[in-house]
Parts: structure tokens; sequence; C-alpha cells
């Protein structure tokens, strides 16, 4: 009797279960997102090298300027004999002008060491990186990202090219596999030459102390040993330097942070969704208490030959809870259909958990059990002789 009741007005019964429909849906779709959201992050975090750490010459990176530079390739070759450290690499750059047969475009130039493939977990898709011998002859070499690549030969083959960087010609010796952007810092739009060429031929950084560097990016031995390096690095710094104008930030920490705002987020969005779900029982209640009112006669009329109170409000329970079960299995449909979209249009992965789905039709259930009470109870106490007097 109660799907029959429903079918009559099919109209009314799907616009009452609209807003089960985009609660659970928008539910689904924030969870899903959320655990994308998170995964892509630590992906992406791990593929800059989760045991790295980075040493600036400052208090904080914000803090860093050329006066205040103080780390040296003296300091590089110390940090790298420490026992928890396996990679150190040091880091100059600067955004310079690279021209090849009339095409020109501006790129982040980073002189570093051969080290940098390792502590980034970065690769040479052809070619092949510089050495140390090229590094300490001051070779006039260049391995280009994969967009400059794109922006300065097109489809042409770049290997033993020669460019021009701030009119100084360089060898293309290397190009990188594409790594993507993360965290405002485009890998692909960068070059590497050698930490000396940058220092005596484009970027000025050679003092009495020697080439002075930007910031130093290093890696431990495994996850368990940064603590350890961080360790080791800050006395090294304080036994070769009289004032401690740096920091030692590991990259596990910025993962801890990213993750703990992404999980954050997804939380908040999550509620904010779920008020949905709590606007869409309001509704039900609202279309049942109308329901009440255009069946009043029915109800007087059964309860006149003799049906029980319990039989008119278990039928109003089941038509309210077949609107919010119905509503919640329709959303939650939609709602995995568009996480799907969104892992074909965006780089994230949603992961639809079986115990969300589980929870928000559960949930879209029990709100319209919750929702559906008072106006079963409402009719269930309809005075027969009232209810047939009624207009």
């Amino acid at each position: 009797m109660a799907v029959k009741t429903l079918t009559v007005n099919k109209m009314r019964s799907l616009l009452t279960m609209l807003g089960i429909i985009i609660g659970n849906a928008s539910v689904i779709v924030m969870v899903a997102v959320g655990e994308g959201a998170q995964q892509f992050t630590k992906q992406q975090l791990d593929s800059m090298g989760p045991n790295q750490l980075s040493v600036w010459a400052a208090q904080s990176a914000s803090e860093v300027t050329t006066e205040a530079t103080e780390l040296t390739l003296a300091d590089v070759e110390a940090i790298q004999k420490a026992p928890s450290v396996i990679k150190v690499a040091p880091q100059i750059s600067a955004n310079l002008q690279l021209i090849y047969q009339g095409r020109a475009t501006k790129a982040s130039v980073t002189g570093t060491n051969p080290s940098i493939l390792y502590v980034r977990n970065l690769k040479v898709r052809q070619g092949r990186f510089f050495d140390s011998t090229e590094q300490k002859q001051n070779a006039q070499v260049v391995i280009l990202g994969a967009a400059i690549a794109s922006k300065l030969f097109s489809r042409e083959n770049p290997l033993s090219k020669e460019i021009q960087i701030n009119n100084i010609n360089f060898q293309v010796i290397g190009l990188m596999q594409q790594k993507g952007a993360f965290l405002g810092i485009n890998y692909d739009d960068a070059v590497y030459i050698p930490i000396t060429t940058a220092a005596d031929q484009l970027i000025a950084r050679r003092s009495v102390k020697g080439i002075t560097v930007d910031f130093l990016e290093v890696s431990a031995k495994d996850k368990q040993g940064v603590r350890a390096a961080a360790f080791q690095i800050n006395n090294i710094l304080a036994l070769r330097h009289s004032k401690k104008k740096f920091t030692v930030s590991a990259n596990k920490s910025l993962q801890d942070l990213v993750g703990n705002i992404t999980a954050a987020l997804s939380v908040f969005l999550t509620l904010i969704a779920g008020i949905s779900l709590f606007v869409g029982g309001i509704g039900i209640m609202n279309i049942m208490l109308v329901s009440v009112t255009e069946r009043t006669k029915e109800i007087g009329l059964r309860k006149a030959i003799g049906a029980p109170s319990n039989s008119i409000l278990t039928q109003f329970l089941i038509e309210a809870i077949i609107l919010s079960v119905g509503g919640g299995l329709i959303g939650t449909t939609i709602g995995v259909g568009s996480a799907m979209l969104v892992s074909i249009f965006t780089p994230l992965k949603p992961n639809v958990p079986i115990s969300a789905i589980f929870l928000a039709t559960s949930v879209s259930g029990g709100i319209g059990l919750l929702f559906g009470v008072a106006p079963a109870r409402q009719a269930a106490r309809l005075d027969p002789i009232v209810a047939l007097r009624s207009d």
C-alpha cells in the first residue's frame, strides 16, 4: 500500500527525494575527493623524496637573501660525510632568458650537482646528466626540462644543439622526464647546469669563502634516519659557522602538515554536504505532513472499518523510509559516478570507501525514519469521526 501510494504521485515523490539525492551524492563525492587529495599529496611529496631535508642559510625560508647566504660548497662536502646522509644537492637559481634560433623563453636556471637526480627523484628521459668532471671544468652544458624543451625546440631533437642562456652558449646534453608541478614548483620549467658554471658565468656567487649557495637539499638514508640527519647537519653547521643562521626542515614534516590540512578540509566539506541530508529530511517531513492532510478521509475510513493505529503509523513510516532510502541509493550512484568523472578529468584519483557508501545510505534511511515519525504519529492519532467529516 505504501509503494502504491508513492507511485500514484511519481513527480512529487521524486521531488521529495531530491534533497536526499543531493545530500548523499555530495557526501560521497566529498569523501572520495578528500581521500584522493590526501593520496595525491602523499604521492607528490614522496616523488620529491620522502627522506629529503632542506637547509637554508637563514632562520626561515622567507628570510633568505643574498647577503644572508653563508652556505658554501665546503659545507656541502662536510655534510656529505655525515653518517645519516646519502646525497647533498646544493642549488643556486635565477630566472634567465633562453634563446634558440630566434625562439626565446624564460626559465628557472638551476646550478647544482649530479646528486640532484637522487635527492629529487628526477630521471633523464633522453641523453644524460652532467657528471662531476664537467662540474669541475665549469662545462657549458645544460639539461632541459620537458616544458622548456617543447617551447624552444617544438618537435625538433634538442640533443647536441646549442642554446644561449644570457647570451652564453650552452650545449644540450639531456632532456628530463616530465614530472609536473607541485606546491607552486613546476619541475618541467627548470633547466640544470653545473653549479660552478652557474656561479662563475651566470649568477655571481663566488666569494672569498668559495661558491655560496641558496640552499641545500639533503637525502637521508631512510625515513627513520631523517631526524638523525637533521641533528647531524645542525651540529656540522654550528661547528663551521659562528652564528646559527640556518634552518633544517624535513620533507616528512611538510607531508604531515599537508596531510592534516587535507584531512581537515575533507571532514569540513563532508559536514557541509551532510547539511543537505538534514534539509532533505525536513523536505520529507513536510511532504508527509501534506500527505496526511490530503488523505485525512482515507485514514478516517480505514480506522472506521477497524484498521488499528499501528497499521496507519507503520504505513506512513514505510513511505518515509522508502523515500529516504530510495533517494539515498540514487544519490550514492550519482556520487560514485561523479567521483569517476573527477578521476578522468583531474590528476586526483578519488577513492570511494565501502564504509562511506554504507554510512551515507544508512544515514539517509535513518533520516527518513526520524522525520517520518511526526507525520506518521499525526496520522495514527486522527479521530475517525473527525477525519470522515473533514473537507
